[in-house]
């Protein structure tokens, strides 16, 4: 398909899209693919899960985010002994009024960074659950909402390590994809160096958005053209998944729709305002990978067969013209 003027999508709104791209590049260094990653995820009004060794700037990654948009931004670094009250906050006895009094937890805010989730135990890890999914949060029987935009950057690290629970396939299924920052390349570590030198880049990063514009880019996204002929290809994807004889399940409906959403998302950020085939191949191992089982398991070997199983079905479904 030729590119074509926008519609929808206005030159202004992208330009939005592209000024919050550059801004966190200035401090991620040589990792565009996995920036443009978490932004489908924001733009998309979903989560990101961000995977490997300590070290390689998977939280900076997400303060950079955070910090690019002028908006309220929470940490909770999840341990063993985190508790679910700790994430969603709990009633707190006030004795001059003698009731008990809601304390908000950390996950009231616009960007949560949950740092190492999978240090903390399943029970605490499901605590996110309603956030995630529903956007509100249900305390002692009261549902309260979350703030507009509201996203949540996990990381994790390797099953391997010490310490560490793995994640429930329904806590998964909440994140748009799972990415790895992977190491950088060598001259991208040079200028790691050269831009630390003066200290850390990152304390210099300014916002360039407001949540208004974020929800307005969000807005955006959802009226990105998907034609028939893409929905078909979905559909073709999913049915070859569930067809798979090295999978004991495949895609559920919402993977399907996760992978309709962040293509509309990349489309955009591509400054087009209507889903091509290659929007989908680009996001359908990260979006798709973590929402199937393999008949095999063992950590990272499964994670590696089934990227590969994803990789090999985009191979074999045929794409439309």
């Amino acid at each position: 398909m030729a590119d074509r003027p926008l519609a929808s999508v206005t030159e202004e709104l992208t330009g939005w899209a592209s000024a919050l791209e550059n801004n966190i590049a200035t401090v991620v260094c040589g990792k565009r693919d996995v920036i443009r990653k978490c932004l489908v995820a924001l733009l998309a009004g979903e989560h990101v899960l961000l995977e490997d060794v300590p070290g390689v700037g998977k939280t900076l990654l997400a303060q950079s985010l955070a910090r690019s948009i002028h908006a309220q931004f929470s940490r909770i670094q999840f341990t063993p002994d985190l508790l679910p009250s700790d994430i969603v906050g709990s009633s707190v006895f006030n004795r001059q009024t003698s009731e008990f009094v809601y304390s908000p937890g950390p996950v009231f805010a616009h960007i949560v960074l949950a740092d190492e989730i999978n240090r903390a135990p399943p029970r605490t890890q499901s605590a996110l659950l309603e956030a995630m999914n529903e956007q509100q949060v249900t305390v002692d029987g009261i549902t309260r909402p979350l703030p507009r935009p509201f996203m949540v950057i996990a990381t994790q690290n390797p099953f391997e390590f010490e310490g560490t629970y793995p994640l429930p396939e329904s806590q998964l299924d909440r994140f748009l994809l799972r990415t790895e920052m992977g190491y950088p390349a060598r001259e991208d570590e040079r200028q790691i160096l050269q831009r630390h030198r003066q200290g850390p880049p990152i304390e210099q990063l300014k916002p360039v958005l407001d949540c208004d514009q974020v929800v307005r880019l969000q807005q955006a996204v959802r009226e990105v053209k998907v034609d028939e002929g893409i929905y078909d290809y979905l559909l073709d994807i999913a049915a070859a998944t569930r067809n798979c004889e090295e999978l004991h399940a495949g895609v559920s409906p919402r993977g399907v729709l996760a992978l309709y959403r962040a293509a509309q998302a990349l489309a955009f950020l591509n400054h087009r305002d209507y889903v091509i085939p290659d929007d989908v191949k680009q996001l359908a191992v990260s979006v798709l990978a973590h929402r199937v089982i393999p008949r095999s398991f063992g950590a990272e070997a499964s994670r590696k067969m089934v990227e590969e199983l994803i990789q090999r079905i985009l191979e074999e479904v045929p794409s439309p013209t």
